[in-house]
């Protein structure tokens, strides 16, 4: 029994200093949007991180949750229950945070082009403001 206490007690420490790995409605949205928009990124695979969490530990590993993997190492065959979650969701807010940082390079790329493109008088000041406005709405998420 104190076993089993002093285990508990372990999770929730390790939960707690892990951090959660979820994505709220508006991130969830804005990275639909970045998909729609073609400026998403899959660095870790949502499927591949639940089918890990059967292993011990193994979905929270795969997301970096590193406190999280320990505890549900050493909770194993329970963990079954929380860290295939953990695996997915995880792996979708790597995606998220990933694709934010891309989208933040594409756009500063795109928006230097297009200044660069009006300073050597390639277009005009009316398709600048167009094709900024453009621009902006591509990455407004």
């Amino acid at each position: 029994m104190k076993k089993l206490g002093a285990c508990l007690v372990l999770l929730a420490v390790m939960t707690v200093s892990s951090g959660c790995a979820s994505l709220n409605s508006v991130q969830r949205a804005e990275y639909q949007s970045m998909k729609a928009n073609g400026v998403a990124i899959e660095e870790k695979q949502p499927v591949l991180g639940a089918a890990l969490g059967i292993l011990p530990g193994g979905g929270s590993f795969y997301t970096r949750q590193w406190g999280l993997g320990v505890a549900d190492l050493l909770l194993w065959p329970m963990s079954i229950a929380w860290d295939p979650i953990a695996g997915y969701q995880g792996s979708e807010a790597i995606n998220y945070d990933v694709s934010r940082a891309h989208a933040k390079q594409v756009k500063q790329r795109e928006m230097r082009d297009l200044e660069q493109q009006l300073e050597s008088n390639s277009i005009t000041q009316v398709e600048f403001n167009s094709k900024r406005r453009a621009i902006d709405e591509r990455f407004d998420f």
